[in-house]
């Protein structure tokens, strides 16, 4: 898996770069400020991208804006954004530009297994959210397409936006697999997404949930 670094900070740009290679992951470019990251991507096509929201020169949102950019010269380009704190509106905006991403607080990347697990994810076309950017995000409107889900079908399409399968799950709810393939299959019909997106109604069920 080859990984592009966007990380202003350069002790952790560089812990970064060694943490993914001793995982076995390739990483053909860390870079420090957006431009530079748009090139690197231009250059190298990675399997994922580790991009922090925060870069040179202002520290707003370069960071955020060049991972948008680059997902729409490379379609569908997975990206792992980094943050010191939940940005609702920046999660919002990424999560609304398609699947193949992920929003993981700083302080996780130093649970080394969890990181590279969720960059994993990423790279495979899932979602990997952490805990608190759910919680921030499942503040719902008044036109909420979520609105006929019942309590236990929140709990369980909560753990699919934090990037959980279906195994981990029924452990975290203590309950079967056929329980969660059940709740699940409401959950899809529930939404209106159709069978014949395969794969795919995972994602868009997320996606649904998160923007309502």
């Amino acid at each position: 898996m080859r990984v592009v670094i966007a990380e202003d900070d350069a002790l952790l740009r560089e812990g970064l770069a060694l943490l993914l290679r001793h995982a076995g992951c390739t990483v053909p470019a860390a870079t420090g400020d957006a431009e530079t990251f748009l090139d690197a991507v231009r250059t190298h096509r990675p399997d994922v991208t580790v991009v922090d929201v925060r870069l040179p020169p202002s520290y707003r949102d370069e960071g955020l804006r060049a991972a948008l950019r680059a997902r729409e010269e490379i379609a569908g380009l997975p990206v792992l954004v980094l943050s010191q704190y939940v940005a609702r509106d920046y999660a919002a905006e990424l999560l609304g530009s398609g699947n193949a991403v992920g929003y993981l607080l700083k302080d996780r990347v130093s649970r080394v297994e969890e990181f590279v697990d969720a960059l994993r994810r990423v790279a495979a076309g899932g979602t990997a959210l952490d805990p608190d950017v759910v919680a921030q995000l499942l503040v719902r409107g008044p036109e909420d397409p979520t609105a006929g889900l019942t309590p236990r079908e929140r709990e369980v399409l909560a753990l699919m936006a934090q990037g959980h399968d279906n195994r981990d799950i029924a452990d975290r709810m203590l309950i079967t697999g056929n329980a969660v393939h059940k709740h699940i299959s409401n959950i899809f019909a529930k939404l209106g997404l159709d069978p014949a997106d395969g794969g795919h109604r995972r994602v868009r069920a997320v996606l649904t949930y998160l923007g309502a």
